[in-house]
């Protein structure tokens, strides 16, 4: 097993390209094709998480935030970045990191805190923009099904929770194959008509790779007529945050206990109550003051979420509460989330929970 085969594995659950723009996803330390003892997983990648991977024959870290966000001038050891780097590499232990891909994901982050919270039929809060894109491809009316079944099998087609999804034409395509041309039908210097299907199929961006690849070799043609444009529908499986409903209605006070101790957060700092039920909660991981607005808009009696700043709580509006419960102790399970989904895929493997403490913030 590499560090290539995990890499894939994470990437079934967190596609690298569902990472924000400013974000450091995917290898950040160590090569691809070295052969795995053990993996660590982590929320960060600190010198004493190295050590503890050095200790626990672990040759590979999987950690949710990235210890690289920028480029390195030089790497001497002056700070605890440089520091971790150098002793990863001069150990043989390769650095993965998943932060943004895994908060877009449906089964990521947010999925965990609302299990962890009892929150049920969860949906995505903000879905992500410009991931949809649309296929149109022209096959001879006897090849028709032959390349549609090839693209549902690369992953084209899927709606929600609809799959195999394509709409047809049929029409007259024309050519004229020229002198260096192999044409499949008609002949070289001689205007050609054939009934043809034109196939729609959309598909999600990180998709199109194999979708291309599937199009090309089922297609009969020497050369492919096909067009890809990039549509505004909403994905509904891929985005920040969460919104979903207790099974039952809970007093503000109750339900932010109940936050505080499934959580673990020593301290919650909120907005004005509203003295109504929550029914409605809204989720965001880490840093997620921007989607108050979002979490609004979804109806939500309350967001969880951290990083909060003071101008941000009047927000609320006395639309609903904001509740900060800290980053670390929002994203503080989803290394537990990676260790359960890691031992599913990869079943007698060395998969071990960090119990570094890696939290930077301290209560007095």
């Amino acid at each position: 097993m590499t560090v290539r085969d995990i890499a894939k594995k994470l990437e079934e659950l967190a596609p690298l390209q569902h990472a924000e723009e400013f974000d450091n996803v995917g290898l950040l330390v160590g090569n691809p094709d070295m052969q795995v003892r053990g993996v660590l997983v982590t929320l960060d990648t600190l010198e004493n998480v190295v050590d503890e991977a050095i200790e626990k024959k672990c040759n590979l870290i999987v950690s949710f935030h990235p210890i690289l966000f920028k480029g390195l001038k030089k790497i001497t050891g002056s700070s605890y970045v440089e520091r971790v780097v150098l002793k990863a590499i001069s150990n043989d232990i390769a650095i993965y990191s998943m932060h943004t891909a895994l908060d877009n994901s449906n089964m990521g982050v947010n999925a965990k805190i609302c299990e962890v919270l009892g929150i049920k039929n969860p949906k995505i809060l903000i879905p992500k923009q410009k991931t949809i894109k649309k296929l149109v491809t022209y096959v001879p009316n006897s090849e028709a099904e032959k390349v549609r079944s090839a693209l549902f099998e690369a992953g084209a087609g899927d709606i929600g929770q609809y799959s195999n999804c394509s709409f047809s034409i049929e029409g007259t395509g024309s050519f004229k194959a020229g002198e260096d041309a192999n044409p499949t039908l008609g002949e070289i210097g001689k205007v050609h008509l054939e009934k043809e299907t034109q196939i729609n199929v959309i598909y999600s961006f990180e998709r199109e790779k194999n979708i291309l690849k599937a199009l090309f070799e089922s297609h009969p043609y020497e050369e492919v007529a096909y067009e890809i444009s990039s549509l505004d529908n909403t994905q509904q499986n891929i985005g920040m945050g969460m919104v979903g409903i207790l099974e039952q209605g809970m007093e503000e006070e109750a339900f932010l206990s109940l936050v505080k101790d499934k959580m673990n957060a020593p301290v919650v700092r909120h907005s004005k109550l509203l003295e109504k039920k929550v029914n409605t909660v809204a989720v965001l991981g880490g840093s997620g003051a921007f989607a108050i607005s979002a979490a609004k808009r979804a109806k939500a009696d309350i967001f969880i979420t951290a990083d909060v700043k003071y101008h941000q709580f009047y927000e609320a509006e006395n639309e609903l509460v904001i509740a900060d419960i800290g980053h670390f102790e929002t994203e503080q399970f989803t290394k537990d989330l990676l260790v359960d989904y890691l031992t599913k895929k990869i079943p007698n493997f060395a998969i071990i929970l960090s119990e570094s403490i890696t939290n930077p913030i301290n209560y007095f």
